[in-house]
């Protein structure tokens, strides 16, 4: 069973960093495609961006794309999130998600695509 463990939320100024960690076991992804979503309190989920463990292409939402860079590291099972130039509406609770199957890329934004999800990591960004 894949488990996936987020970390490396917090509270932050607007214009602040974070990078957000996601680790996963008891499972392989040589050929998956990890994503980042997020939710705030009251909207639906968000697809933020993605990445493909074997090929390595990427993929974000049109809100985040130049702010944030999604990158891997295959050795250690972890998919990182740097988010840059955080403002208020960047709030909210970032899941990480996995795909057994491989994705092509314009699919990794449909939560659907997805069969394990992490229990999230709390963004606050202030103004």
């Amino acid at each position: 069973q894949v488990q996936l463990v987020e970390s490396g939320g917090g509270l932050v100024q607007a214009g602040g960093s974070l990078r957000l960690s996601c680790v996963a076991s008891g499972g392989t992804f040589s050929s998956n495609v990890m994503g980042w979503f997020r939710q705030a309190p009251g909207k639906e989920r968000e697809f933020v961006a993605a990445i493909s463990w074997s090929r390595g292409w990427t993929y974000y939402s049109d809100s985040v794309k130049g702010r944030f860079t999604i990158s891997r590291d295959n050795a250690k099972n972890t998919v990182f999130l740097q988010m840059n130039s955080l403002n208020p509406e960047d709030t909210a609770n970032y899941y990480c998600a996995a795909a057994r199957r491989p994705v092509v890329a314009g699919a990794s934004q449909r939560p659907a695509e997805y069969d394990y999800w992490g229990q999230g990591t709390q963004v606050t960004v202030s103004s």
